[in-house]
């Protein structure tokens, strides 16, 4: 959480690659595709409206391409997202920390990016409302925390008047299922100093698979289980507003989704304006 006035800003980069993928059940790889990757650039932000309630912003830029093939890459702006997030109950004692937060978030996209073309669509174009219960409990200074999301997702429109699932359909207009993603994380947390390794399983309320040797669709089942690490240190000294965050994944289990392995890092910079206006007040009670 931010404190009341604070304001955290900065960028994040990461890049995601896979060659082999899960067609319903079965790995495989293609080599029409070869290896696709995802590049993504976002800018972030977090405000401290007060202790307790946080508000943040997300703005992605995403890029893709394929290694073989005749499969054209695509980049733009994907969906921007706004965040509230709240801690209705903190309570200390001694050494251990207990917290309970919840998270609502909405997103949608920004640019009518084309979303039938996976697996190199930029992003679904669906509008997005998730919500998030998490618990946290820190003893010292390691720390355990679960949490479930659950995404309610719009239909969305193709640029075609038909097409086939298991069944045929004679309308534009997708059905998206909605989904499920379910996190533990645990590590080392200090004022300085975030280590986390961190278990999460995506998994969506329906959909169905990837037909054999055809391309992805939109409303597939899309199921994933994956292994990330975080790392998060501020600098000492005059730098202790600048953080740098370290981040990797590897998908070890889904369902018609790639098999893909992910790094990326970030810079951020906080910003303290209750500081400055705790000064502002001291310098205006002071004059004569």
């Amino acid at each position: 959480m931010m404190s009341k006035q604070q304001f955290c800003t900065g960028l994040m980069y990461s890049n995601s690659s896979w060659t082999n993928y899960w067609e319903g059940t079965l790995q495989r790889n293609n080599l029409n595709l070869g290896r696709v990757s995802t590049q993504l650039a976002m800018y972030g932000a977090n405000y401290g409206v007060s202790d307790k309630l946080n508000l943040l912003i997300g703005l992605p830029y995403v890029r893709t391409q394929a290694s073989a093939g005749q499969l054209a890459g695509m980049q733009g702006i994907q969906d921007g997202s706004l965040t509230v997030k709240y801690m209705p109950l903190e309570i200390s004692k001694g050494d251990r920390t207990f917290a309970l937060y919840t998270v609502g978030s909405i997103s949608t996209p920004l640019t009518n990016y084309v979303k039938d073309y996976l697996p190199l669509a930029i992003g679904l174009g669906s509008t997005n409302v998730s919500m998030r219960g998490m618990i946290d409990y820190q003893y010292k200074r390691w720390f355990a925390t679960m949490s479930s999301t659950f995404i309610q997702r719009s239909n969305i429109t193709l640029d075609r008047n038909a097409y086939f699932t298991t069944t045929m359909h004679y309308t534009n207009e997708v059905a998206m299922p909605n989904a499920w993603l379910h996190q533990i994380r645990s590590g080392y947390r200090s004022s300085s100093f975030i280590a986390e390794l961190l278990a999460t399983r995506f998994v969506t309320a329906g959909g169905f698979d990837i037909t054999r040797n055809n391309m992805p669709f939109p409303s597939n089942r899309m199921n994933s289980t994956a292994i990330e690490t975080h790392l998060k240190y501020y600098l000492p000294g005059k730098w202790s507003s600048i953080s740098l965050d370290f981040n990797g994944s590897t998908v070890i289990a889904g369902r018609n989704v790639g098999k893909s392995t992910m790094w990326g890092f970030g810079i951020f910079y906080l910003f303290d304006f209750s500081s400055t206006t705790t000064t502002s007040s001291v310098s205006t009670t002071t004059q004569p």
